[in-house]
Formats: C-alpha cells, structure tokens, sequence
C-alpha cells in the first residue's frame, strides 16, 4: 500500500526557520533507513504558505487567494511518500522519526488510492488513459 506521511506545520516552519544540522543529520539517517527497507518513494519539505497560493473553485468560477494561511497547525511542512506492507508499518516507522520541529509536531499518515479502487468508476479509455498516464510518469 502506498502512504503519504504528511509532517504538519507550525509557527516556526511558517515563519521560514530552518532545520538546525543535528535535525538535518537525524533527518538524513532516517531517510537513509527507509531507503534501505525499500520504503521510501519520495520525500519534500515545503516553504511556508506565504509563498503559497489557493486555487478556489466555485462551478466555473476560479479565485486565486495568496498566502500566508491561518492555522500553521493544518498546513503542511512536508512530506514522504512511501510503500508499506500496511497502515500499521507506516505507524511504527513515523513513531521511529526524528521530531520534526522544535517543540511540538504532528505528522499525519494517509492511504493513497490505488488505480484498482476506480475501477468500477471507469470506462475502458479511462482506464487505458490512466495506464498511458502511469507509464509516462514513470518514464520521466
């Protein structure tokens, strides 16, 4: 099953501090431990949401809202994108992760939906485009 392990911001990671290098280090050598287990996929950290912006949708309708955004504790710092055996893997390996900030932090792990679970939802040519879209994305 594939997972995204969302780090959850806070005032510091908005105001732009950085990681000092012992959390990059520590950072570094759990990465470095997924990559062994054959876990890890993709891994990001994100600038604050004052260098962000929203798409807002209201039927044909499109609104662009610049940052920053309210309530750093629902925006997200970063984030991984992992392989697991299943949910309860992906817990265990986010309980062995370095704290992601100083003080307080939050990471939040979300199933991703697998092409299979839209099956029923699709036409053939959907499906074949979705196929295509895949191989394209892997190719890249």
């Amino acid at each position: 099953m594939q997972v995204m392990v969302i780090v959850k911001a806070n005032e510091a990671s908005e105001a732009g501090q950085m990681p000092d290098e012992k959390l990059m280090a520590a950072m570094g050598q759990y990465n470095e431990e997924l990559a062994k287990a054959g876990i890890i996929k993709a891994a990001e950290g994100l600038h604050p949401s004052s260098k962000g912006a929203r798409v807002k949708f209201s039927g044909t309708r499109r609104t662009v809202v610049d940052g920053p955004f309210a309530e750093a504790k629902e925006l997200i710092a970063g984030f991984w994108l992992w392989e697991v055996a299943s949910m309860e893997e992906a817990i265990e390996w986010v309980k062995r992760c370095p704290n992601p900030h100083v003080g307080d932090s939050e990471i939040e792990i979300r199933p991703i939906f697998s092409a299979a679970e839209f099956e029923a939802l699709t036409t053939p040519e959907l499906g074949e485009q979705e196929r295509r879209l895949r191989e394209r994305i892997a190719g890249a």
